[in-house]
């Protein structure tokens, strides 16, 4: 299929919201384009990248993790024709037709629009919240929970709804108690979160609790400064680990001046619709619901705009249709881990893609070659947004270095002994030194000129 001058509908964003709206345009042969996003507002995917068991989204009786739901989304928008491109949107001009959207990568021309940007979780701002991001601080539990730090040790939670809730429970998984901090005398979680914290015994609530700070040693926290908002008194708490959960910001500043927001950065809808104050614009999920934010309500806002797109190219004779082709099928699962033992059978030095302990040991000592870890997650979202980004740049670099996979949840001890406080964590190795680190989701050029600085 040819990609025409003009899209028929570009969707901003990803999560549930965007994803929806993909499958259902793709379905309706408008061959969606789609800006996943990439750093900005947060991960592509949107915020079920960072959350645990999905127990209420429809079909999944036994539940599903959020990363593994939006792969599937994500799959069956592709399987259906979705162009997607895992980009930031920098600029939008809705006073042109066509409409004009463009990254650091492309200038895209559309005809529609549906914007499903989403909402990013706020911070606290403590005075060392900085020296402490990612050495104890952290503002999702999914993605650095399991990790050897955070094991039979103390942890915190700040916040007193569903996340915060959903957090603290998923976080006793992994350490020996979790203290949840609540601002206020009562939570806002459902009743349901409630009750599973209130009958967790691994959970202790700290009511009226606010935090000052954070303190500890220069490479890892070791507690919180907390103040007794009746009676004044402070104290300190000894743990770990501090994990946000304290609302979110909608990811609106891109629009400012382009369409109606309403006083707290939320796109303002028509009644009963998913319309913005422009015509042929349509918006999806967190970025326009301030009440529910569930997936659902977000899939269902995303299948909204995409058929009221469809209506409104067809009124104005604006569509161009691309059908699908038989070959245009699901891809296949990933293949399951193998044994340390399949990977000793299996291992080549000469190959450039590993996985495993028994790969980074063997490569550790014998290989010339830069040696590239990725520290690795299986539920983390960010470690999922990285992966495509990531496997690019090892094409690129085929047979002159070595990359090695290792899931932390496989190897903690290797997690461990590597100082991993948090995934994804990229290390770098060279003649049995490790010469560079990153932490986190990184633009693909950072990770293309380090690995080539040490070639």
């Amino acid at each position: 299929m040819t990609t025409p001058t003009i899209e028929n509908v570009v969707i901003i964003g990803s999560g549930p919201a965007g994803y929806t709206a993909a499958i259902y345009a793709a379905r309706a042969n408008l061959k969606p384009f789609m800006f996943e996003g990439y750093q900005a507002g947060g991960l592509p995917g949107g915020q079920l990248m960072t959350t645990t068991e999905v127990e209420n989204f429809p079909g999944f009786p036994e539940g599903i993790t959020g990363p593994q739901l939006m792969d599937r989304m994500k799959a069956q928008a592709i399987r259906w024709g979705a162009e997607l491109v895992t980009e930031d949107v920098t600029f939008v001009d809705f006073s042109q037709r066509p409409f004009v959207i463009r990254s650091d990568e492309r200038e895209v021309k559309a005809h529609s629009v549906v914007i499903a940007t989403g909402a990013t979780a706020k911070r606290l701002g403590l005075p060392c919240e900085q020296q402490f991001w990612s050495r104890g601080i952290s503002a999702c539990a999914i993605c650095d929970g399991a990790t050897p730090i955070f094991r039979s040790a103390e942890l915190a939670v700040v916040g007193g709804g569903d996340s915060a809730a959903e957090e603290s429970i998923y976080l006793t998984k992994y350490g020996s108690h979790v203290h949840m901090l609540v601002r206020s005398e009562k939570m806002r979680a459902s009743k349901a979160m409630q009750d599973r914290v209130l009958n967790n015994p691994k959970i202790t609530l700290h009511w009226n609790t606010d935090i000052l700070d954070v303190f500890g040693e220069a490479d890892h926290m070791k507690g919180v400064k907390i103040k007794d908002t009746k009676t004044g008194e402070e104290s300190e708490l000894h743990v770990k680990g501090l994990f946000y959960a304290i609302g979110h910001t909608p990811n609106t500043s891109l629009f400012k001046g382009q369409l109606d927001l309403d006083d707290v950065g939320y796109i303002v809808t028509k009644h009963g619709s998913v319309e913005t104050s422009v015509e042929g614009v349509f918006t999806a999920g967190d970025v326009q619901d301030h009440e529910f934010r569930q997936a659902i309500t977000a899939a269902g806002t995303g299948c909204m705009s995409a058929m009221l797109a469809e209506r409104w190219l067809s009124a104005h004779n604006l569509i161009q249709e691309f059908h699908q082709t038989d070959s245009e099928k699901p891809a296949e699962e990933p293949a399951a881990k193998k044994t340390e033992a399949e990977q000793e059978t299996e291992f080549s030095v000469e190959r450039t893609r590993h996985e495993g302990g028994y790969a980074l040991r063997k490569l550790y000592h014998d290989s010339d070659r830069l040696i590239v870890v990725k520290y690795a997650s299986p539920q983390c979202g960010p470690c999922h947004t990285l992966k495509p980004i990531l496997n690019k740049v090892v094409d690129e670099f085929d047979g002159k270095i070595h990359y090695i996979e290792i899931d932390i949840e496989q190897d903690p001890e290797i997690a461990e002994a590597a100082g991993v406080v948090g995934t994804p964590t990229i290390q770098f190795f060279k003649d049995k030194d490790k010469v560079a680190e990153m932490k986190g989701v990184k633009p693909k050029s950072q990770y293309r000129e380090t690995i080539a600085s040490y070639l």
